[in-house]
């Protein structure tokens, strides 16, 4: 091919490039950036091993601590998504032929369990229907029958719009001599977490939804009991990737004086995670959890006047983040999602994974947190029912 052809392939011939359309993301992530964590991720890419890219590290550290709410030193972010961060707590804390329990009430849940078994551990599964809530009873009863050393919770179920209560569960694990894991991907910075206070052991999210960066890095905290047993393994982590003991030289979280080469961080990622850190910041978690909670009430209000039914019953269990409704009846949900994207350029979503078929989900976290935009899903919606012809009586 010539240099012209060349270009024309990869580039196209028209004059504007509909690559890159402007889209209201209104899904369960990731969300819409806000231009000043755009503009963060457009500064120069400086070295990975630069004095000042440690200083930003650094940085990004103290934010995690803040939203996690924890002193933990070893707290850092991970290079990838929050199924990065997932598999480096399954990884670092389980060895093959280990017991781990799994609380499966969704996608993440079942995730989990798949990784912790191609691991080789022993995994038990708790499993209720998707959005279904575990009492600390049954969470204990099932801990005392499977000697775990680790349980896994996700708090907020994004597949299913559920966000799982925390207080107490901590407790039960300490008293049982287990690790407790807890997702927040989907929660973090929009619901409460206080991971030194509820006794949690690992927690871990991902950038992209309430906080607001683009996807790619993805915050983690071990405390103490953690590290303990992360460091006293009788085999190496099957991921060299993940490898607590290089990652925590690599985040200046072991007390070395000297950070070594471990991988080549998401420069540009780490750029915006510390500007979306210190957004949060900079407003106060109460202050953003306050907000997600008005205007998911909001939202809620609204999709009752069009009829529609949520998902989850329970007020006080849904996920500010992530609302989900029950999929009107007589209607595609396909079709409805498709014409909200033609019509309106705003994305929605099905369910994942066991909530396919049972939900369609709207996301309005963070930047996207706004009355205002849960104005316009409202009318989009609306537009959507009146236009799109039921498929069943």
């Amino acid at each position: 091919l010539s240099v012209r052809q060349r270009c024309s392939f990869f580039f196209g011939s028209g004059h504007q490039d509909n690559s890159f359309p402007l889209r209201y993301l209104f899904g369960p992530g990731p969300s819409n950036v806000p231009p000043r964590i755009l503009a963060a991720g457009s500064r120069p890419i400086i070295g990975h091993l630069h004095p000042e890219m440690y200083e930003i590290m650094n940085d990004i550290k103290r934010g995690i601590q803040y939203v996690f709410q924890t002193e933990n030193n070893m707290t850092l972010a991970m290079s990838g998504s929050g199924h990065a961060a997932m598999e480096c707590a399954v990884f670092n804390m389980v060895e093959p032929g280990e017991s781990v329990l799994i609380a499966i009430n969704g996608i993440w849940g079942e995730r989990v369990a798949e990784i912790a078994e191609r691991i080789g551990a022993n995994v038990h599964r708790l499993v209720k229907s998707p959005g279904g809530y575990f009492t600390n009873k049954e969470i204990e009863q099932a801990v005392e029958k499977h000697k775990p050393v680790l349980f896994f919770l996700t708090h907020g179920e994004s597949s299913a719009g559920l966000c799982h209560p925390v207080d107490g569960i901590g407790d039960i694990c300490r008293k049982h001599n287990c690790l407790f894991l807890v997702d927040t991907v989907a929660s973090l910075g929009a619901a409460p977490i206080f991971m030194d206070k509820q006794n949690i052991d690992i927690l871990y999210s991902g950038s992209q939804k309430a906080l607001n960066a683009p996807p790619g890095t993805a915050p983690i905290s071990f405390n103490d009991r953690a590290c303990h047993k992360m460091f006293n393994r009788k085999t190496k982590p099957v991921s060299y990737l993940f490898d607590m003991a290089h990652l925590s030289n690599y985040w200046g979280c072991d007390g070395k004086p000297a950070r070594e080469y471990h991988h080549t961080g998401p420069v540009s990622g780490f750029f915006t995670l510390r500007e979306s850190l210190a957004i949060l910041a900079e407003k106060g978690l109460e202050e953003s959890w306050k907000k997600h909670k008005e205007v998911s009430a909001y939202l809620y209000r609204g999709l009752e006047d069009l009829g529609l039914k949520l998902f989850i019953p329970e007020r006080d269990l849904r996920l500010p983040s992530v609302t989900t409704i029950a999929i009107p009846a007589g209607y595609n949900w396909r079709e409805l999602l498709t014409y909200i994207m033609k019509h309106h350029h705003m994305e929605m979503t099905g369910g994942l994974g066991p909530s396919i078929g049972m939900v369609m989900r709207i996301g309005l976290m963070g930047y996207n947190c706004e009355k205002t935009n849960a104005d316009m899903a409202l009318h989009a919606l609306a537009d959507a029912l009146k236009s799109c012809k039921k498929s069943k009586p």
